[in-house]
């Protein structure tokens, strides 16, 4: 009897063991994070409000956690709402809403007419990139990152990035001027197209690939151009706070972002399986982007040879956080 009760503590405990290497408890935490944090704290670039409320310290497992959780249930002063409550930490929080005011909104004003009124998105979650065992741990450890899997606009539509990413001409372009907008406020930027995980929503985080923290990783190479932007190509303003001065990635990512599929396959839906919730404009209702200026050369999302990737395993319902 004993020796049983013995030999079942003795499983249990290797495989706590092992669920603790799965999440990296001895990688070290970077003392660079508390330091952003701690500067965003003090710039008070996140006020506590009836949708935004403080949460206390998250410190572990391992190195995982914040000095001080926001839990988020709506953003845009209260305008969109969350599918899901986000816990961030205060730098992931504000880059995310001055990205939601100076391009979704706008974009999806220029491109459907009405604006965005819901989010699916992932946030806080202490694990391995890519969810892989062993994998140094994601900046969603740390509330450093944000995954969008889909939009809902005030009209009822659904644009799902899975779906919309290769879908029709105005979810393309709203998804890419999201990206785009992403690629200027945050350091890492992975869509479908980056990467076999990537393929059905945008990972943005603000991880430090350089000591400076200047490096930016935006990945697939697209050729879009935004129509958010003046036309002689002057930025638009953005709204506060201001990303760090941009400096170029080197051609290849450094190892340490989100793992490279080094043969670009990447399986995203096929133009024919965009999503059945989302719409263009109706062409019987005037929007903003219906009176837009004449569309310029819009999209080559990746290369034509990734019509040809075979199709991934499910991983499960396309309204589920996969990062």
């Amino acid at each position: 009897m004993w020796r049983k009760v013995f030999a079942f503590s003795a499983l249990a405990l290797f495989g706590a063991g092992l669920t603790g290497c799965a999440i990296n408890r001895f990688e070290r935490r970077e003392a660079w994070r508390d330091q952003a944090e701690q500067a965003c704290i003090a710039r008070k670039l996140v006020q506590p409000t009836s949708w935004v409320s403080l949460a206390r310290e998250i410190d572990g497992p391992g190195p995982c956690g914040m000095q001080q959780p926001y839990r988020v249930t709506r953003l845009g002063n209260g305008t969109v709402a969350l599918k899901q409550r986000m816990t961030l930490a205060c730098p992931a929080l504000a880059e995310a809403e001055a990205w939601l005011a100076d391009t979704i909104q706008p974009a999806a004003n220029l491109y459907f007419g009405v604006p965005v009124a819901e989010i699916n998105a992932g946030s806080y979650s202490c694990r391995g990139r890519n969810n892989q065992v062993g994998a140094k741990l994601s900046e969603h450890s740390f509330g450093n990152a944000v995954d969008i899997m889909s939009f809902t606009l005030a009209d009822g539509h659904v644009i799902t990035v899975k779906g919309g990413w290769r879908g029709t001409e105005a979810e393309q372009g709203f998804l890419r001027e999201v990206f785009v907008g992403a690629c200027a406020r945050f350091t890492t930027v992975l869509a479908p197209g980056s990467n076999v995980f990537h393929y059905d929503h945008i990972h943005v985080d603000l991880a430090r690939h350089d000591p400076r923290g200047l490096r930016r990783v935006c990945k697939p190479l697209l050729k879009f151009e935004s129509q958010l932007y003046a036309a002689d190509g002057t930025p638009r303003p953005m709204a506060t706070p201001r990303p760090p001065a941009r400096q170029p990635a080197a051609p290849q990512a450094p190892i340490d972002v989100e793992e490279d599929d080094p043969y670009g396959v990447s399986p995203t839906s096929s133009r024919s399986g965009a999503s059945r919730y989302a719409r263009s404009p109706s062409p019987s209702a005037p929007s903003a982007y219906a009176a837009a200026p004449p569309p310029r050369p819009r999209v080559a999302a990746a290369p034509a040879a990734e019509d040809e990737a075979e199709p991934m395993p499910a991983h499960g319902p396309s309204d589920e956080p996969i990062y």
